[in-house]
């Protein structure tokens, strides 16, 4: 029983998790002693150290000194189990082991005799024999305590060797785990819980060596770990904790093994045949997925979750080990599927300059990338944790309570977790699934995301030296405290800011806005999380410069993200009191330091910077899905888009407009300069989102005096364009992180096509004006009054820019990005550049041409336009651009006759809004501008009578078009003329009514076109008045004319001269001059005799020319 109780007492500090307070032993004889001198243990190794505590703890209160009897008596004792006489009990030889195993030097000498070990384990083979019922008597019960306290006093030591654990220990502890699972009895329960204490610990030995015996021993292991979940008989939860540390341990070692094999050289690692252990160990991670053990390990965190919303906390601490035991599985798969295969680039790498600078990288050509072995395993995982709320609160729990192992490996599986679903985001903020608002209050207390700040909060509570801007945040602390400050464990605050990147990201995703939905919409609070995160951005340390570069970046990144969030709401200028808190904690001083320190160019050297900095893989990315860039540009983003003009031209002054442009075109190439593998890397790491930050970022600086250096240049237009390129679009298609996807390929899209049309956007919003426009924030924001006349010259700038721009566009041939980014996008997302493709169809006839040689009029793209489903702007858009290029050149009709639209016009020409069905109109009349080429189409596909009814249409616009479009089908031949004939009467109707002039200056030019090819309607147009009509509006202006004290011409829109004209073509045919001759049309033409415009008194000589024996008196 004593044993039995100095083990059960043994196994509660570990279980436990009693990091902070560990209770003094009494003094002991330092002589040979094993226990280390007492005092409290680091905060920092504590609960890693968890099973050494329960070795610790197991040990009697007062340890017996080394006298010369015991070593008489020990070097008396028989060296192997054959020389123990048989009448001997098994107890007086485990009393002495035990008592020899507590020196050092005793403990050694144990673990060297092989014949010791057999009789220490005889007790576990006996059971292996007899099972429990071996252990029914209490010297049985206590023997068994007894031989797992001695192997916890050599494993202490340091005296149990790799072969030993391997060969003799473990087999025999595994046989004894697997007997006591099926007990209920609470000394057999106590047994176990040791038992798995001690396994743990001789796995970790074995695996130090990785042979054929050790596998087989580690796939004994996970198979038991399913009966350990599911025992029911241990309410302590120790049980559960022992088993899965078990578990998590051999996970995380076999992964650790896996990485450095996969990247050693040579045929052996550590003298044994790499081949051998890399079969080895993908055998154990192959076993730990064929047998679902994630499963068992997410029941695990749901029991303990379970239990913690309950109120108990007894199987809490087995959060922390499930989470290591979840990475070290997803880990080890990642590593396996990467094997020999190249880390797949981000997607900036295939955009068109930088495959010209020579990636080798393989074209996807719409296939996706390599599916991750261990997608599997992030699936299981993200779908508990989205449905359990169990898992959810062990997960929080394990972030609050666990140790630094237990953390990262926490965040490294939440990182995975909020890439593969959103809604993770939201659970780990604490926002509830039915707030549909796009504002939610997150990140409170409670929260995944409020423990990972109150981790990082209690490790920037002191700064760090070489802090740039330490002062300004944190204030001046005492050298201790820095000392302290720069032993943080950089890779915790590493990946802790990268999973609160990864839920900003996924919370624009699903469209949340607000830095809220992070940081609570208390400002105190807000205020300390921005400040550890601007802490450890700017934080520093010479002697471990590559870690804590990359903690920065993993901050700068987390800042950024945050921010993302916030910006977004303010759309245009920016102003909240976030954003003014940020600004406050990252003065432009500071972010000039940040980000310059990291760019292609080094202020100080005043060159590149060494290859040795940039091209190391960790200064690349942070992440698969994060670059190590994206912060600093996302920061530099943010700094603009809150400080105005003012802070647009603060960093334009310091060139970093051209140093982003340089990272998204591949860097800075002298000539001569030779791309090599590293060169692509390097210049190719932008993540998704830091692309999209970079571009924002550009064209925040446009007024602050980069428009010349990006928009007129011709290297920086063809970067932008590049970025629009099919395969970069592609592969953000296929992109798996955060800014990939369709919403990622729109959101790239969308900020291109906003950059590319910045100047035509700021003239059409200020013709004239003397004040500047920007899309991220209004010209004035923040800005002094005497900035004024600043951006006047820049008003003056952009205006006279435009020709050059339009060249520069031609030259760069931007039409055919345009057109993939139409085939690519949804038709729902294609507004902002349909509109942009419009805008070039329009005003460039070369541009023009190219968007339709690059497929523009493709009859698929063009049904992606103009369907039914498609937005109104983009139908309107897709008929403005098929009107105008109709109206530049008949080259055009034929491949408008391919795209096959004429459903969709038959379609918007009865469409509900007046305004479709006036640009149907229009595009009609431009179709029949140049020749008759679609004018039997027109009949064919049931257009002719449609337009018909458009001239009495209930929308003035439209029975203008409609008039327009009839006018033109009627002027090249009369092969229409019978299927016009109808239309007279509204264009009678027109002309006398109240409509507009450029109204019935179109039906006048339809009914002379409708008299112009031939007399068949002549009949027609007198009967039905259009003659009366027209004679009717010349009497009309006439009036008009002469009552204008001015006697200036009529305008530009009279319909006069047109009805002039209309007239002169009717009286070429007899049955309309008879008719003219009876009417008062000469009368009328007498009052504009005195006309000084020469236009009219050449269509008046031409009317009365046809009647010979009508003249009408000189002038």
């Amino acid at each position: 029983m004593r044993a039995a109780t100095a083990a059960e007492r043994g196994c509660v500090a570990a279980w436990r998790g009693e990091v902070n307070i560990m209770q003094p032993l009494p003094p002991v004889p330092t002589h040979n002693v094993l226990i280390p001198s007492p005092g409290p243990i680091k905060k920092s190794d504590c609960v890693d150290r968890a099973a050494e505590m329960s070795a610790i703890a197991d040990r009697p209160a007062l340890l017996p000194r080394m006298t010369s009897t015991n070593a008489q008596q020990l070097q008396s004792s028989p060296k192997s189990t054959g020389d123990f006489p048989a009448s001997i009990s098994e107890a007086p030889v485990l009393d002495k082991l035990e008592s020899t195993s507590r020196t050092v030097k005793g403990a050694q000498a144990i673990g060297q005799d092989r014949g010791a070990l057999a009789h220490i384990l005889h007790p576990f083979r006996t059971m292996n024999t007899k099972g429990t019922a071996a252990l029914v008597s209490e010297q049985a019960s206590s023997g068994a305590h007894q031989s797992l306290q001695v192997l916890s006093n050599l494993l202490a030591a340091g005296a149990v060797a790799q072969k030993a654990a391997v060969e003799d220990v473990i087999p025999a502890l595994l046989g004894l785990a697997r007997a006591t699972l099926g007990c209920s009895a609470p000394h057999h329960i106590t047994l176990l819980v040791k038992c798995l204490n001690v396994l743990c610990k001789l796995m970790d030995i074995g695996g130090n060596k990785i042979e054929s015996t050790y596998l087989h021993h580690s796939i004994a292991l996970l198979r038991l770990y399913p009966q350990a979940v599911a025992f029911t008989h241990d309410p302590s939860g120790r049980v559960l904790y022992e088993s899965t540390a078990c578990v998590g341990q051999l996970l995380l070692r076999v992964a650790s093994r896996l990485a450095k094999l996969v990247t050693a050289e040579g045929e052996s690692y550590e003298g044994m045949s790499t081949k051998t252990q890399l079969q080895i160990t993908s055998q154990i991670i192959g076993q730990a997925r064929t047998c679902r053990l994630v499963d068992h390990l997410c029941s695990c965190l749901s029991i303990s979750g379970s239990n913690l919303a309950s109120g108990t906390f007894t199987s809490a601490p087995a959060a922390g080990e499930a989470c290591k035991g979840i990475w070290g599985l997803m880990n080890g798969l990642s590593i396996l599927s990467e094997k020999g295969i190249k880390k797949p680039a981000f997607p900036l790498a295939f955009s068109r300059d930088h495959l010209k600078l020579g990636t080798n990288e393989k074209k996807a050509d719409g296939e996706p990338k390599g599916t991750d072995a261990c997608l599997g395993i992030v699936e299981t995982v993200t779908d508990n944790l989205v449905k359990e709320k169990g898992v959810q609160l062990a997960v929080s729990h394990a972030l609050l309570h666990g140790s630094d192992s237990a953390l990262t490996s926490t965040m490294q599986i939440l990182i995975r977790c909020c890439v593969l679903s959103s809604l993770v985001c939201d659970i780990l903020s604490g926002i509830s699934g039915l707030d549909a608002s796009n504002s939610a209050n997150g990140g409170g207390d409670g929260t995944a995301v409020g423990a990972i700040f109150r981790q990082l909060s209690v490790r920037s509570s002191l700064p760090i030296v070489n802090n740039p801007i330490g002062k300004h945040i944190c204030g001046n602390g005492s050298k201790d405290q820095e000392a302290t400050a720069n032993n943080v464990t950089d890779v915790l605050v590493l990946h802790a800011c990268l999973v609160l990147s990864a839920v900003a990201q996924g919370l624009l995703t699903q469209g949340r806005r607000g830095s809220s939905c992070l940081l609570t919409t208390s400002q105190p609070k807000q205020r300390a999380r921005f400040a550890a995160l601007a802490y450890y951005a700017t934080c520093n340390n010479d002697k471990d410069k590559n870690n804590f570069q990359s903690q920065n970046a993993a901050a700068m990144l987390a800042l950024a993200s945050i921010m993302a969030l916030e910006l977004d709401v303010n759309h245009e200028t920016g102003s909240s009191p976030t954003a003014s808190t940020f600004v406050s904690l990252m003065p432009r001083d500071a972010v000039n330091y940040c980000v310059l320190k990291f760019s292609n160019h080094d202020p100080a050297a005043g060159n590149h910077t060494s290859p040795e900095t940039f091209h190391s893989r960790s200064l690349n990315s942070l992440t698969c899905w994060h670059a190590f860039r994206d912060g600093y540009v996302g920061v530099l983003n943010a700094h603009l888009r809150c400080g105005g003009i003012s802070a647009a031209e603060h960093f334009c002054a310091a060139g970093l407009h051209l140093m982003l442009m340089s990272l998204l075109g591949g860097g800075p190439r002298g000539r001569g300069h030779c791309i090599g593998e590293h060169d692509v890397d390097d210049v190719a790491y932008l993540s998704p989102y830091g692309v999209v930050w970079a571009i924002s970022a550009v064209q925040s600086c446009l007024p602050g005096g980069a428009f010349a250096d990006v928009l007129l240049n011709k290297d920086s237009l063809c970067t932008l364009l590049s970025l629009l390129d099919r395969q970069h679009l592609i592969q953000i298609q296929l992109w798996e992180g955060s800014g990939g996807g369709a919403i990622g390929m729109n959101d790239l899209v969308r900020r291109i096509i906003d950059l590319l049309e910045y100047p035509f956007l700021y003239i059409q919003q200020f013709p004239g004006s003397s004040l500047a426009m920007d899309t991220h924030f209004s010209a004035g924001a923040n800005s002094p009054a005497g900035n004024i006349a600043e951006i006047g010259k820049f008003s003056k700038l952009v205006n006279s820019s435009l020709p050059r721009y339009w060249e520069l566009l031609q030259e760069n041939h931007a039409g055919s990005p345009l057109v993939r980014c139409l085939e690519l996008m949804d038709a729902s997302d294609l507004g902002r550049p349909m509109a942009l493709a419009a805008r070039m169809v329009q005003n460039s006839k070369l541009l023009a041409y190219e968007l339709v040689k690059q497929g523009f009029l493709a009859p698929a793209l063009m049904s992606k336009m103009l369907d039914a489903s498609s937005p109104k702007d983009v139908v309107m858009d897709a008929l403005m651009a098929i009107s105008n290029l109709a109206r530049t050149s008949k080259d055009f009709y034929e491949p408008i006759a391919e795209a096959n639209i004429w459903g969709y016009l038959k379609l918007y020409l009865a469409h509900s809004d007046a305004s479709v069905r006036a640009k149907t109109c229009s595009a009609l009349g431009n179709m029949c501008r140049h020749t008759h080429f679609f004018y039997a189409s027109l009949v064919k596909y049931g257009l002719i009578n449609l337009l018909i009814e458009r001239c009495a249409d209930v929308d003035r616009h439209t029975r203008k078009f409609a008039c327009f479009a009839v006018g033109n089908a009627a002027y090249h031949n009369d092969s229409l003329y019978e299927h016009l004939r109808d239309v007279i009467p509204h264009l009678s109707n027109l002309l006398l009514g109240d409509e507009e002039d450029k109204t019935k200056a179109n039906a006048a030019g339809a009914l002379s076109n409708l008299v112009r090819n031939s007399s068949k309607l002549c009949g027609d147009v007198i009967s039905q008045g259009a003659m009366q009509a027209l004679i009717q509006v010349i009497a009309d202006c006439a009036t008009l004319l002469m009552a204008s004290s001015s006697k200036k011409d009529m305008n530009s829109e009279s319909p006069l001269k047109i009805a002039l004209f209309s007239v002169g073509n009717m009286c070429i045919h007899a049955p309309c001059r008879q008719h003219l001759r009876s009417s008062e049309l000469f009368r009328v033409l007498l009052r504009l005799k005195n006309s000084t415009d020469p236009t009219i008194i050449r269509y008046l000589t031409r009317i009365t020319s046809k009647f010979s024996d009508v003249t009408l008196p000189a002038r």
